[in-house]
């Protein structure tokens, strides 16, 4: 009865509130969001219509920026305008603008605008369906089978009567993935961002991916939305508070948003651990469940500022106390006597000037003043906490449509772990923020290439290099694995003397290139090419790998396997 109370607060609520026209959520897509977010950063400010801080967004509001950038006096080259024009067809129903009609549809009836396959468009009802499909074919050096994804699917979405916004996709999946996703899910026994999965001949992994929500308004300003998805906080190409790294999850969103300052209330359900049969591959049973709350107060300050707050909260079992849209949960979590995962921090993001953009993220798992300015010890096992700094230059050295991204991020031993069971910072055994987990340090640079005379070709260049400590054993804790308890170590530590990189010390060097051409709206033909370079201690030669892929994919995220 616990467990449904989320849908059942949703629909109450619904039926017995005015309601306000808008629209579902934009899946989140990296690709995507930059193409939107450039903009704002190539401004110099703050746009009025969303905080770019918490994604994903709804389409009315992305909308209302589309229309914004259409009126002002920006200046525009032909990239710029390819791209506006892609984002404005794709979301047509919502632009005050004119957008375009496909110049010769499909039967008459089918792909009659370009980014529908199907729509249907009345006073009471909006539907739009689309076919996704992800057909790559890739070759890792040293190995003789091909990696492939073969992914098929529908994507639909729509209102009923302007109120209502509804959003439902769904794929089934073959794929054998390069040789370090594939350790990746052996070892945490879960596929990267997807579900309960099952063998594919030998390599291979077989699932589905579905994913929904409807969404609606209490009043003018507060929003809400119920679904099972991801969701993501920040500016980063990672984050250190919430990612889209794990599994998509159920939940309910409330967004209300009042002049310059936006609050967004998650309450979700989280898949605390999987039953595994004799073979290491999930079976039937009741996988225990656990439950996380978060809430996170945006505010823009001047014009090209802003900054957030939030606090979040993990607990192995439901507990009314935390469905206080603004309350603070360190308070309750001392008042009910229980040791739940509570986590607190802040991020921010500043437009300093046009073209340019600083961003930052600070996530507290503990703090204890004494050891977290080292007055009583240094470098203690309770000093645990997640750091991004980032920076992204828009136009780069006055060159139309070249995008660069520096990023650091790093997490202290033992950060995201838990002394009690499923209350851990993780969600069908993998990490709610970085991949990596925590014990780690990593610099990133992207480089993003539009060029002005081919417009439908998008560049990127992404560089890593990771720096962590693993574990030697799966009963020495040095506190890298957030599934661990971070109480039982083994490593003959005490409190203090706990630095990143300890264990089996460990690097990654990564690259990847990656080239897209848009054939027709959200139709892309991809060739890449990852390098990627592993030393540890404990091996005698670094492991190099070289990894080519071929894709074609409609409507849906390009894999990127960068970690």
């Amino acid at each position: 009865m616990k467990k449904i109370f989320l849908l059942t607060f949703c629909l109450a609520a619904f039926f017995t509130l005015d309601v306000f026209a808008q629209g579902a959520y934009v899946p989140f897509n990296r690709d995507y969001y930059h193409m939107l977010e450039r903009y704002e950063i190539r401004l110099g400010r703050n746009n009025d219509s969303f905080h770019t801080g918490y994604k994903p967004l709804r389409r009315d509001h992305l909308a209302s920026y589309l229309d914004s950038l259409s009126a002002s006096d920006i200046n525009l080259n032909k990239a710029d305008e390819f791209n506006l024009n892609y984002l404005n067809n794709d979301n047509w129903e919502f632009v005050s603008q004119e957008t375009e009609n496909s110049k010769k549809p499909f039967l008459k009836a089918l792909y009659k605008k370009p980014a529908d396959f199907f729509y249907y468009r009345d006073s009471v009802v909006d539907i739009h369906i689309n076919p996704v499909i992800y057909l790559s074919a890739g070759f890792e050096q040293g190995e003789e089978e091909m990696r492939f994804r073969n992914s098929r699917g529908i994507e639909l979405r729509g209102s009923i009567d302007r109120k209502v916004a509804f959003y439902t996709y769904f794929t089934s999946t073959q794929t054998i993935f390069p040789s370090w996703v594939k350790d990746y899910a052996e070892h945490n026994g879960a596929v990267p961002g997807e579900g309960f999965w099952k063998r594919y001949n030998e390599q291979g992994y077989d699932f589905f991916s579905a994913r929904g929500h409807i969404a609606f308004n209490f009043t003018k300003h507060i929003e809400a939305q119920f679904g099972h998805d991801r969701n993501f906080i920040g500016e980063g190409y990672r984050s250190m508070v919430l990612s889209d790294f794990s599994n998509p999850a159920i939940f309910f969103k409330l967004n209300t948003k009042i002049w310059r300052f936006q609050l967004t209330n998650l309450w979700s359900q989280k898949t605390a651990d999987i039953i595994f049969d004799g073979q290491g591959r999930p079976t039937d049973g009741r996988y225990p469940q656990k439950w996380f709350s978060i809430h996170r107060l945006g505010m823009n300050i001047g014009k090209n500022f802003n900054v957030g707050i939030f606090e979040s909260v993990m607990k192995n079992q439901f507990d009314w106390n935390y469905l206080n849209p603004i309350i603070f949960y360190r308070w309750v979590e001392q008042q009910l006597g229980t040791p739940d995962k509570v986590m607190l921090g802040t991020d921010f993001k500043w437009n300093f000037t046009p073209g340019m953009q600083l961003y930052g993220q600070l996530a507290l798992d503990e703090f204890v003043f004494n050891e977290f300015f080292e007055i009583t010890g240094e470098n203690s096992s309770r000093n645990k906490h997640g750091i991004q700094a980032g920076y992204k230059y828009i136009d780069a050295f006055k060159v139309s449509n070249l995008d660069i991204q520096l990023e650091y991020n790093q997490a202290r031993p033992y950060t995201y772990q838990e002394k009690f069971d499923y209350q851990s910072y993780s969600n069908y055994r993998t990490p709610l923020t970085h991949p990596l987990g925590a014990n780690f340090k990593e610099a990133i640079g992207i480089i993003r290439y539009q060029p002005e005379f081919l417009p439908r070709l998008f560049a990127t260049f992404t560089g890593m290099y990771q720096y962590f400590g693993e574990d030697p054993a799966e009963d020495v804790n040095f506190g890298k694995d957030v599934l661990k308890n971070r109480t039982e170590t083994n490593t003959g530590l005490g409190l203090y003397g706990h630095v990143i990189g300890q264990g089996v010390e460990t690097t990654v060097t990564m690259a990847n290139l990656n080239l897209s051409y848009m054939v027709k709206q959200n139709v892309f033909l991809d060739i890449s090419h990852s390098y990627r370079k592993r030393t540890a201690e404990d091996l005698p030669s670094p492991t190099v790998t070289n990894f080519t892929q071929f894709s074609i994919r409609m409507n849906i995220v390009r894999n990127d396997f960068n970690f």
